[in-house]
Order: structure tokens, then C-alpha cells, then sequence
């Protein structure tokens, strides 16, 4: 600092002819410092530079905005630097320079969120913005995000921590600060209530069909022998069947939430055990608004614009495009909505992003001829809006840190899906009886949970009498009466397994999956053998990615894990 004070002071009386040189040595110093890490130094040296030299004034120049702006930002010292961003657009036109443009921006706000500072990486992303939208700076974080999307993610982050200490304020100055950057809306506090809390407070009408009870935790059979397993039982106590009814409510298509003045109704939210649960409403990529909850409490991003609708059904929400989700979440709600306590002239309404098979499985199981009504991904308030449960309490995911929550699906429910299906496809004149078929299910077509050696373990089945199947190019229909009438089942533990709740009685189901212990290994047993079959899980070997979620790791099993399933399970030899 005194060196660069005192060569300062002399820069006045350098002669021109010496001036060139002295700029040469500053800038070497400059580039010594930036090697150092003294980058107030280095930008400053720099800038003397820029001041001697008369040929390389503009270049100089612009290593010292550079080298500023990366030590502002380094030191958190983020207020000045906007403004140093439009002196670098200015000093690049004047030195016509094509060269660096983003002086660091997104690796600077990466190292951040690395250490764990979110506050410090959204400062350096709306810089980084600024940046590409002014100097043509990088357009996608270090991990392909947009900066939009990863400004919203952090801050979510941000917020659901405040939110959870019971800050919802807090959190809602946070959001406040960026929203219009992002064009999100303003964020209103609700109170997060079940469906029966709100009917009991005077809020809508509420009619259980089947009270709580107490369910057994399923037996799992693994071709290794006992496992132990990393998950946690989810609760034996299976809660109420109902349906219920709202006045004036405002929902979010791809969502579960139904807003009503100013409580968030949302049983899975309000459950005793929503504190070990990582909601995703309002998280998710496909979602049209954000959300956070803690403390009994959520913050909910206020809709631009609203469609509106006399009354319906509620068949939409979360995952309700996946086809496991479907069938474990939404279709039992049918049961409830069929109920005489359901009015008939409500229409069912739907997700416009659905397969058109789930909606063939809603016009098999509506007893009562009502419309089908797709909602777009847009807020829509309801004057009246019916809703049922999810038949056990099932987090999309457990929160970062715990133990991942195995839900048990309840059979009766389950068993009383089946049975209607069942029945309503017999009266459809579908063949629902035993064929022997033995088949294998193929998970070719997606990328996550594959089996890699499929087409080895094909062959093997094949000498078997297997035949291979893919479930997504059936119809519903020809699905269930494919799995009701096969002897066995061999296939990923994946969403097509699912499908299994209609296997018949005596059927022999075999799983396989990868080696993960905290995989929902109770789920799948409970709701498959809610159909009387018996389930066989192989696990297999773990083919690592990162990048993917670990419940759906690719994986592969041996010859001679299969071969030896069949003959200890399914007396096939």
C-alpha cells in the first residue's frame, strides 16, 4: 500500500517519454497482486496504469473495473458494484474490446453457495444477471440453471428456514426484495389447517366414510435374506376417508394447495408429522407460484390473474402426471367422490398435463356420469370445491438429513380400488380370467431406475416363457387385465410395479432395484400385496450418478439372482 502511495505521488512529475514503461511495470504489479489475492491492490495498481499510459489507457482501464468488481464481491461489499458494471459496459465500447465480459460473477456466486451463503450467492447472481443482460456475461449457472431459476431456488431456501423459526415476516420482506426482479407476485401468510380442521371451525361441510384405524406393517421378503434397512416405518395409524366441501376457494392446478380466506387447507401440511416432510407445492419446476411452510404456517405467492369456476372435484395436484403417484394418491379419491354425500353435478376436474390414461381410469370409476373438466396451469377460484384424501400420509420426500419416511399404504383402501376397478371393466365384458402368463416389464424407455443389462436379463426370462411388455403403450383397461391375469411378474420397482395392486390372488410378483437400504421397500409391499400376491424384492448393484436422485439410481442384477428368485419363489425352474 505505502509502495503504490508513493509511485502515485511521482506519477505527476514522470516525464512522457518514461510513461509507457511505468504503466508496463504497474500492470505487472497488478497482475502480481491478482496472483496474490490482494485484488484492492491489484485494481488499483491497475488504475494507475490506466492514468500513465497514453497507448494501452483503455485496457489498463478495464482490468481495473474488473479486478474491482471481483474484490467488491469477494468482500461482500456488493452495493457499488451496479454501478462499476455500467462503467465496465461504457469502458468496453470504448475500447471496443470482444474479450471477457463477466468479470467472475457466477463462479464467485457458486464458491458462495458452496459455503453455505445464500445471501451472498443471490447478491452475486443478480449482478451476474445484470451482467448478461448488459455485457452478454454467461447465461446459465455453473450446475445449467437460468439465474432466475436460481435466485428463486436460494431464496426459497432462505425463506423456508425463516419460516420454519416461525419468522413468516422475515421471510416475507426476503421475497419481497427480489419478486420483481423474478416477476413473482407478493407472498400473503396463511394459516395451515387439515380439511376436518376447517369444516369443524365452521369453514365447509366434512362426511367421513371410514373412521381411523390402526394397519399392520407389511412383511418384505428380500432374495438375500433380512435387510436392514436405513428408512423409517411410516405410521401404522391409517387416517379418516372423507369427502368435504369449501366455499370460495383459490387453488393452483399441479398443486394440493386450496386457499380459503386466510387459511392454507392441506392435510399432509398439517399433519403431525409434517415437520420431517420436504413439501414440494410451490418448489417444483412446473409449478405456477412459490410457496414455503413452518411453524403452522405458509407463505403463498399471490396470483397476477385467476380463471374461475362455479364448483368441482379435486383430481389434480402434485406428480399427478406420474403414473405411481396417480394411482396411489388420486385414484382412491374416487371412492370418497362417489359418495351420495357428493353432489352429482360437480365435474371432476383434472391436470391438462395428464396421460390419457388417467383419464380413461376416472371414467371407468365415476359412478355418477359427471364432466371432466382439464385445468391449465393457471390460479383458479372455485364457489364451491370438493375434496378427498390421500389414503395414508405420504411426504414426496423426507427433509435433507432425515431419515427418509417409508409410508405404509393402507390395504382396505387400496383393496377397495381394486375391487371397483375390477368389477367395473368385468361389466365392460374385459376377461379377467388366469391365463398362466408370465411376463417382464420393461423400463427401456426412461432414463431413471433402469435395469442396464435388461436386454441380458431378458433373454434369461425368455427361456423361461416370459414375454416382454411395455405398460405405457397400453390403455388402463388392457393394463390391469394383463397384470390381474398373469401368474408372474418380473420388473423395476418403478411406477409400471404399481399396477400390480391388480394382480390376482395367486400371482408371484418379483421386484428388482438397486442396493439403496432407505428405498420405500414398505410401500411397495403394502400396496402390492394389498392385492393377496406375494412380493420378492432382488436388489441389485447401485450404478452411482450424482445428479440423480438415489431412489432412482440405474442399477443391474445378475443371471443368476434372477434364475435363483424364480426357482426359490415362484417354483419355476
Amino acid at each position: 500500500m505505502a509502495a503504490l502511495d508513493a509511485i502515485e505521488g511521482a506519477l505527476a512529475t514522470l516525464a512522457d517519454d518514461r510513461a509507457e514503461t511505468a504503466a508496463q511495470h504497474l500492470a505487472t504489479l497488478g497482475f502480481k497482486f491478482q496472483g496474490e489475492d490482494s485484488l484492492d491492490l491489484a485494481a488499483r495498481a491497475y488504475g494507475l496504469a490506466a492514468r500513465t499510459s497514453r497507448s494501452r489507457a483503455t485496457q489498463y482501464h478495464l482490468a481495473a473495473i474488473r479486478t474491482r468488481i471481483v474484490d467488491l464481491c469477494r468482500r461482500q461489499a456488493f452495493d457499488g458494484v451496479e454501478e462499476l458494471l455500467e462503467e465496465l459496459r461504457q469502458a468496453n465500447v470504448a475500447a471496443r474490446d470482444r474479450g471477457q465480459t463477466d468479470p467472475s460473477l457466477i463462479h464467485i456466486a457458486w464458491e458462495y453457495e458452496l459455503a453455505g451463503d445464500a445471501e451472498s450467492a443471490v447478491r452475486s447472481y443478480l449482478l451476474a444477471r445484470i451482467a448478461r443482460d448488459q455485457l452478454g456475461g454467461d447465461a446459465l449457472t455453473i450446475d445449467g440453471d437460468t439465474l432466475e431459476r436460481k435466485i428463486r431456488n436460494l431464496r426459497i431456501l432462505q425463506m423456508n428456514a425463516l419460516a420454519e423459526d416461525g419468522r413468516h415476516e422475515e421471510a416475507q420482506a426476503l421475497h419481497e426484495r427480489t419478486r420483481l426482479v423474478l416477476g413473482l407476485g407478493e407472498l400473503r401468510i396463511y394459516d395451515i389447517v387439515s380439511a376436518r380442521q376447517a369444516a369443524t371451525e365452521g369453514e365447509g361441510e366434512y362426511r367421513e366414510l371410514l373412521g381411523p384405524r390402526r394397519i399392520a406393517e407389511p412383511e418384505i421378503t428380500f432374495l438375500e435374506g433380512p435387510v436392514a434397512l436405513t428408512s423409517t416405518c411410516g405410521s401404522l395409524d391409517a387416517p379418516p376417508q372423507y369427502v368435504a366441501r369449501f366455499k370460495d376457494c383459490l387453488i393452483f392446478p399441479r398443486s394440493n394447495l386450496v386457499l380459503q380466506g386466510s387459511r392454507l387447507i392441506y392435510d399432509l401440511a398439517a399433519h403431525p408429522l409434517s415437520g420431517i416432510a420436504d413439501i414440494k407445492d410451490g418448489v417444483n419446476p412446473d409449478q405456477i407460484m412459490t410457496a414455503v411452510y413452518g411453524a403452522k404456517r405458509a407463505l403463498v405467492e399471490e396470483p397476477a390473474e385467476t380463471q374461475t369456476l362455479d364448483a368441482g372435484l379435486m383430481m389434480f395436484g402434485l406428480q399427478s402426471k406420474n403414473y405411481g403417484h396417480w394411482l396411489l394418491e388420486f385414484v382412491p379419491r374416487m371412492l370418497c367422490f362417489n359418495d351420495q354425500a357428493c353432489p352429482s353435478d360437480f365435474p371432476i376436474c383434472i391436470d391438462d398435463h395428464m396421460p390419457e390414461t388417467h383419464r380413461q381410469i376416472v371414467e371407468l370409476l365415476d359412478a355418477r356420469g359427471r364432466a371432466i373438466v382439464p385445468l391449465p396451469p393457471q390460479a383458479t377460484r372455485f364457489g364451491e370445491l370438493g375434496v378427498a384424501p390421500v389414503p395414508t400420509f405420504f411426504p414426496f420426500d423426507s427433509k435433507l438429513g432425515r431419515p427418509v419416511y417409508d409410508a405404509i399404504w393402507p390395504q382396505d383402501v387400496l383393496a377397495g380400488m381394486r375391487s371397483l376397478v375390477l368389477k367395473r371393466l368385468a361389466a365392460r365384458g374385459v376377461d379377467l380370467r388366469p391365463t398362466g402368463r408370465r411376463i417382464v416389464l420393461s423400463r427401456r424407455g426412461f432414463v431413471q431406475r433402469q435395469l442396464l443389462n435388461e436386454a441380458e436379463i431378458i433373454d434369461v426370462l425368455a427361456g423361461k416363457g416370459f414375454e416382454v411388455v411395455y405398460p405405457e403403450k397400453l390403455s388402463f383397461a388392457e393394463q390391469v387385465e394383463l397384470y390381474h391375469t398373469a401368474d408372474t411378474i418380473v420388473g423395476s420397482a418403478s411406477s409400471a410395479l404399481t399396477n400390480c395392486i391388480f394382480c390376482n390372488s395367486n400371482a408371484r410378483v418379483i421386484a428388482l432395484i438397486h442396493e439403496n437400504r432407505s428405498f420405500n421397500f414398505r410401500g411397495y409391499a403394502s400396496m402390492i400385496e394389498s392385492s393377496g400376491t406375494k412380493l420378492l424384492f432382488i436388489r441389485g448393484s447401485t450404478v452411482a450418478d450424482e445428479k440423480t436422485h438415489p431412489f432412482h439410481a440405474n442399477y443391474s442384477v445378475t443371471p443368476k439372482q434372477i434364475l435363483l428368485g424364480l426357482k426359490d419363489f415362484c417354483s419355476i425352474r
